[in-house]
């Protein structure tokens, strides 16, 4: 099975500019995180699963109360947490995607994707 969180929007003092630490800015994440697909079938409640609005408390926490220079480092934090508290978890991948890049050019933004395996 495959459970997608997508466009998490959250407000994060994160990059290597000062500004970027001292005023913040929007950063929008989509999660995608596997469990073995034969274990499908015992799934009747929530227990027999992974509960996606803790892994969305996490992924909010680590935004929002955490403060990196790249985002790089807060993928990894992400895909840790995740990994470690639910051992069901198989695969996961996130995409942080900073909006506001301070770059003098034009574009929507910058989007960094990890992905972490047992």
């Amino acid at each position: 099975m495959k459970v997608h969180l997508e466009n998490l929007k959250f407000y994060g003092y994160h990059g290597v500019a000062p500004e970027e630490n001292i005023l913040g800015q929007r950063f929008i994440i989509n999660f995608t995180f596997e469990t073995l697909s034969e274990n499908d079938i015992k799934i009747s409640e929530l227990a027999d699963t992974v509960d996606y609005t803790k892994v969305y408390a996490i992924i909010k926490h680590i935004i929002e109360d955490h403060k990196f220079q790249l985002l790089e480092s807060c993928a990894n934090m992400i895909l840790d947490e995740v990994m470690a508290t639910f051992p069901t978890i198989i695969s996961s991948i996130v995409k942080i995607k900073k909006p506001s890049v301070p770059i003098n050019g034009i574009m929507d933004g910058v989007e960094l994707e990890m992905e972490r395996k047992r």
